[in-house]
């Protein structure tokens, strides 16, 4: 619901967010010009009585003296019967410039009020401002949602693709005045129709002494009146003995007779009168020049956000395929619901579904936070499959389902097998399915399967669990799974680097040329776009569909895209890539890994590696120009063969961008894997760690979970483990 109510006016109304924030943008610069230009008040103890009469001696036809929020004061003054008006030097009561009202400011107010359509328009801009305000709070409560609670709010995003994570930056930083600006004009717009109750003003005197002549000097009030607090004041028709003065002020308003200067009629501002000025002044700037640059600057979050909105639900529905034969849920004999946030595990749902269907059965596919037992009336099985989001929270399509399940007397009278996605990287990894398979054992419900994680978006696992699925139903499945391919790009092969002949285990540092891309291509996923080392490049092989991910050894900004591969048994696009020349071309994508890399500031890395997995771990040493203390712990099977790096090494050794190197060989005379050169230096770990040192892994599973180990003992005086440093994100795998 929360999401719908988000996404829904957003994309409705973004063009007409996009010219109301921009012009609000153009128009909150006015009020700080204006405060510059206007001539400085030197003397704070100046009264209106004074400078009337300045004014008055210098424009003897004056009709009106205006002071603007800004401090400028603006004469209105009629001369040989053609009307004139300047901007007033409060000091000599001189016009120091003509007053013209600006043509421009009198246009991007209009189309920012009313779009040129009057009433309608106005009606239009309070539409827009009302969307505004809907979504900047659902917009709080998703971020909210996202970080893990409030009290996190402004805690660092580290998943999430690069479009997603500036939206959500970029909101948190302008969502108040966003708040700030729709809030107050909608405000404005129920005080323009009336809507709101009106402030009182005086009623123009019965009575007056029909005397004229008495010069704005000797008028009480108006010596009482600082200049500082005056809004206008109008002046008596010329000769009309019934004529009055009229003062404005921010005090209150009323009028004084022309002849003894006599206050007639005074009324006093009152809170709603307050208020409402209030409220103007801080939807304009009007009066706080400093305020409306600040909204102004926030208002330009607006259109950017409803720019990437717009991308990412572009993605979303590319992302998420159509499900042919999807039968209605009352006539199914297979419910199949799905909890995904990307759009990823509703591609496995359809490979599910059609390996269904073409088993004879009749399936109903619909997104978890449709559930409705009381409509699968002649379903025999329902099947649940569910991402996790952020730190263990339902998916998108997946709201509501855990108070559906709860609400239940009973659980539904038919077996139930959940599935989870994740990645096991991840603290959370399928919390939300455990949540679910939780709740439907304390429902009582029956298992068709226990439940099955899948990793990473694994075909191989998928297949697995579909071969255990179809042993359940009594009759073969087979789930080939080909994931959703990005769109790929020419890779051109510039350079080469040979390893491991001598140990018969080849590998090679690979350097591809980076293919140019217009930046609007970038942005909506059809170029390559930025990339960072610890990225993945996708690389799909001959003779297969499924992609396989290699840890991108250099950023966008190194003018390359390099890899190191190794060649496995059996593996064949390692093989493929192995066996490419300089000037061969393959096709590769880029998968955001946002969560390994280093996190900002200046605390040590600890970087750990073996074989390939040196790749993200010299890029990160690559790019690190500012000399961040980084120490590099690095394990191969022998030094003349499987020493990635070796010269860069060296190099970045001299010139600081590598604080160390420690190396480990397990085919040389020392038997040494990359464990046990953490053990030997533990008295030195430790202290990094307890300075603040972050860890990056990278490498296969079994050399992770030695590397942890050796962790977890050193970390042991300490009083921490590899367990609390990942929940601070400061332990991080990257692991094959």
């Amino acid at each position: 619901m929360l999401r719908a109510l988000h996404k829904f006016p957003g994309l409705i109304a973004a063009l007409l967010i996009i010219v109301m924030t921009l012009s609000g943008a153009v128009l909150s610069v006015l009020p700080a010009l204006e405060t510059v230009q206007a001539p400085a008040q030197s003397d704070p103890t100046l009264t209106v009585a004074t400078l009337a009469d300045r004014i008055a001696i210098a424009y003897p036809g004056v009709e009106q003296i205006r002071r603007a929020p800004s401090g400028r004061i603006t004469a209105f003054y009629f001369d040989a019967g053609r009307p004139g008006a300047v901007v007033i030097d409060p000091a000599t009561g001189v016009g120091v410039a003509e007053y013209e009202h600006s043509a421009f400011q009198r246009w991007m107010t209009n189309l920012h009020r009313s779009l040129f359509l009057g009433d309608a328009g106005r009606l239009t801009a309070a539409a827009g401002a009302a969307s505004l305000l809907v979504l900047s709070i659902s917009g709080l409560m998703l971020t909210a949602r996202r970080v893990g609670g409030w009290r996190r709010f402004f805690s660092r995003l580290r998943r999430g693709p690069l479009m997603g994570r500036l939206h959500v930056e970029v909101a948190r930083m302008t969502v108040a005045g966003l708040l700030l600006s729709s809030a107050t004009a909608l405000f404005m717009t129920a005080s323009t129709f009336d809507l709101l109750p009106q402030s009182s003003v005086p009623v123009f005197p019965a009575e007056v002494s029909g005397q004229t002549g008495a010069a704005p000097g000797t008028m009480g009030l108006l010596r009482d009146t600082p200049v500082d607090i005056l809004r206008e004041l109008t002046f008596p028709y010329p000769d009309d003995p019934t004529d009055v003065f009229m003062l404005k002020t921010n005090l209150g308003e009323g009028y004084l007779d022309q002849g003894t200067g006599a206050m007639l009629v005074w009324t006093n501002a009152g809170t709603w009168q307050r208020l409402t000025e209030t409220i103007y002044i801080l939807h304009t700037g009007q009066g706080i020049a400093w305020l409306g640059l600040i909204l102004g600057l926030m208002a330009l979050g607006a259109p950017f956000m409803a720019v990437t909105g717009v991308v990412l639900w572009v993605q979303a529905r590319r992302a998420r395929p159509r499900i042919k034969d999807n039968v209605a849920a009352g006539q199914a004999d297979t419910i199949l619901l799905v909890g995904s946030e990307g759009g990823s595990t509703w591609g496995f749902a359809a490979t599910l579904h059609a390996a269904l269907t073409l088993a004879g059965h009749k399936v109903h596919s619909a997104a978890m936070s449709q559930f409705s037992p009381d409509r699968y009336t002649q379903a025999e099985r329902l099947i649940v499959l569910a991402a996790t989001y952020g730190e263990g929270t339902a998916p998108g399509s997946a709201k509501g389902f855990l108070d559906q399940l709860a609400a239940l007397p009973k659980a539904p009278d038919m077996p139930l097998a959940v599935l989870g996605f994740g990645d096991q990287q991840f603290p959370g990894f399928c919390a939300y399915a455990a949540d679910v398979t939780r709740m439907a054992k304390e429902k009582g419900w029956e298992q068709l399967l226990p439940m099955t994680t899948i990793d990473r978006q694994s075909p191989q696992e998928f297949a697995r669990w579909g071969r255990d699925l179809g042993t359940a139903l009594g009759q073969p499945l087979e789930l080939s799974h080909s994931p959703a391919i990005p769109r790929s790009h020419t890779l051109t092969l510039i350079s080469r680097r040979e390893y491991g002949a001598e140990m018969q285990t080849p590998a090679a540092i690979l350097r591809f040329a980076t293919p140019k891309t217009k930046l609007w291509a970038r942005l909506t996923g059809r170029g390559l776009g930025r990339f960072s080392p610890g990225d993945l490049l996708g690389i799909v092989p001959k003779g297969s569909h499924v992609p396989r991910f290699y840890s991108l050894a250099s950023g966008r900004s190194d003018g390359f895209v390099e890899i190191c591969v190794s060649r496995h048994p059996g593996g064949l696009c390692s093989g493929q890539l192995l066996d490419l020349a300089v000037g061969d071309s393959v096709q590769g994508f880029i998968r955001h890994n946002p969560d390994f890399r280093p996190v900002r500031g200046r605390n040590p890395v600890i970087l750990i590696g073996a074989g390939t997995g040196i790749g993200p771990l010299a890029g990160f040493t690559r790019a690190n120009h500012s000399g961040r203390p980084m120490h590099l712990y690095f394990g191969a099977r022998h030094p003349d063969s499987d020493l990635f790096y070796e010269d860069d090494l060296q190099e970045w050794r001299e010139d600081g961008r590598l604080a160390s190197v420690t190396t480990a060989f397990s085919r040389s005379s020392t038997h040494a894997y990359v464990q046990d050169a953490l053990r030997a230096d533990a008295e030195r770990l430790a202290k990094l760690i307890g300075e603040g040192a972050q860890v990056l892994v990278c490498g296969g599973r079994d050399m992770a979970a030695g590397v942890a180990d050796a962790l977890a003992d050193i970390l042991i005086p300490a009083g921490l483990t590899p367990a609390v440093l990942k929940a601070e994100g400061r332990y991080v795998e990257d692991t094959y």
